[in-house]
């Protein structure tokens, strides 16, 4: 019986599919570094469609080392970017609603087609629904660009 069984479970291990690495939530990212903000509130700034809004980028111990001593980025590293709506308040603009959060997490093993990175986002203030379905499409085309920066856009403002 069991040789039988045997060609059966071959199938279903080779027709299992094949799951992509996921970066997690990064839980208490409030409580890390705050690497800089920034506010894109127009059209002329090219990712504003993208983009526009409130924009806080925060970095775990890790990812620090490399923002405030330079080099690549240690296995480990993890950067969010948190994207707010920018509402304009008697002359201020002040966060509104989540729209996004942006999360980069360095496993040179695991993310190896996006340079070492994982990337994923996270739909206004879910921690579950999550919005990157190709990150090398959708994420690694943009950040490419940033290869002599370990691709990334962002620099430490101390």
């Amino acid at each position: 019986m069991t040789a039988r069984l045997a060609p059966l479970a071959l199938l279903l291990t080779l027709a299992a599919p094949v799951l992509a690495a996921e970066v997690d939530y990064p839980a208490g990212y409030r409580q890390w570094a705050h690497v800089k903000s920034m506010v894109i509130v127009s059209d002329k700034h090219p990712l504003f469609a993208q983009f526009g809004g409130m924009h806080h980028l925060y970095a775990n111990g890790e990812a620090m080392k490399a923002y405030t001593k330079g080099g690549t980025f240690p296995e480990g590293s993890v950067v969010v970017f948190d994207l707010l709506e920018a509402k304009e308040t008697g002359g201020a603009y002040e966060a509104g609603d989540r729209k996004l959060i942006g999360v980069m997490r360095k496993d040179r093993t695991k993310f190896k087609a996006t340079g070492g990175w994982g990337f994923e986002g996270f739909k206004g203030d879910s921690r579950t629904d999550r919005i990157v379905t190709d990150a090398k499409a959708q994420c690694f085309g943009c950040h490419e660009k940033q290869k002599d920066n370990d691709f990334v856009f962002s620099g430490y403002r101390p």
